[in-house]
């Protein structure tokens, strides 16, 4: 089985091919950019196609990044891979971009949580806390100020696009907190492998939407047996 995996939710278009089972997809390609994502996709997922040397026909699955991010990234991507999705007559699923981007950190051994975050522009931020004893707290949007104020005492280890502006002010405020070295952007080949985890019926290919702290539209965690 393979699987097509998109990702336009933040500053770049990324796209995979996946067999079901590998690790690492079979072919991807990326390329970063703040606006024309709609633009891009298509011919981005046409050219990995052809030159993959595989057809549409053997794609069983799709997985799209549902944000949070970009309001147009993410609705480019999302009705994209529904279209392939009805064309192709396979299933789509969601992913959450927060989840994507703490799968790497949780995979090594980690002595604290970590906390995901994504620029949320005026100040704020999108976050979520990932615990490796507790199930992920719930997706936020706040202030810089205000997160740091939920965290409590404990050092835990940033990662995420939104990163670094919030270590800047943990250690501002004489935290003992630790920014993730390495990428700080979503990986298309985590996407994939938890886009094979999920199902529709519990992780739809609907954006997430974070519109204020106390309201979400879907997804505050992994969507269900995408844990890892």
């Amino acid at each position: 089985m393979k699987l097509l995996a998109i990702d336009t939710a933040l500053n770049a278009v990324a796209v995979c091919v996946s067999r079901q089972g590998e690790p690492a997809p079979l072919f991807s390609q990326r390329s970063v950019m703040e606006r024309g994502h709609a633009e891009a996709l298509i011919p981005l997922v046409q050219d990995l196609i052809a030159r993959s040397g595989h057809s549409f026909s053997e794609i069983q699955k799709i997985a799209v990044s549902v944000g949070p991010g970009s309001f147009t990234g993410m609705r480019v991507g999302i009705a994209a891979a529904r279209a392939f999705g009805v064309a192709l007559e396979v299933p789509v699923v969601g992913v959450s971009a927060l989840a994507a981007l703490a799968v790497p950190l949780r995979l090594k051994s980690s002595e604290t949580d970590i906390v995901v975050v994504i620029d949320a522009r005026n100040g704020n931020v999108y976050s979520q806390r990932f615990s490796s004893i507790q199930p992920p707290a719930t997706a936020k949007v706040g202030t810089r100020e205000a997160l740091l104020q939920d965290l409590g005492s404990d050092a835990v280890t940033f990662v995420g696009p939104g990163a670094a502006a919030v270590f800047e002010l943990s250690c501002l405020k004489g935290r003992q907190d630790i920014l993730a070295a390495g990428p700080q952007e979503c990986d298309i080949g985590i996407i994939a492998q938890l886009g094979w985890r999920a199902e529709p019926e519990t992780a739809p290919p609907i954006p997430l939407y974070l519109s204020s702290p106390q309201y979400r539209r879907v997804g505050d965690s992994l969507p269900k047996g995408t844990d890892p």
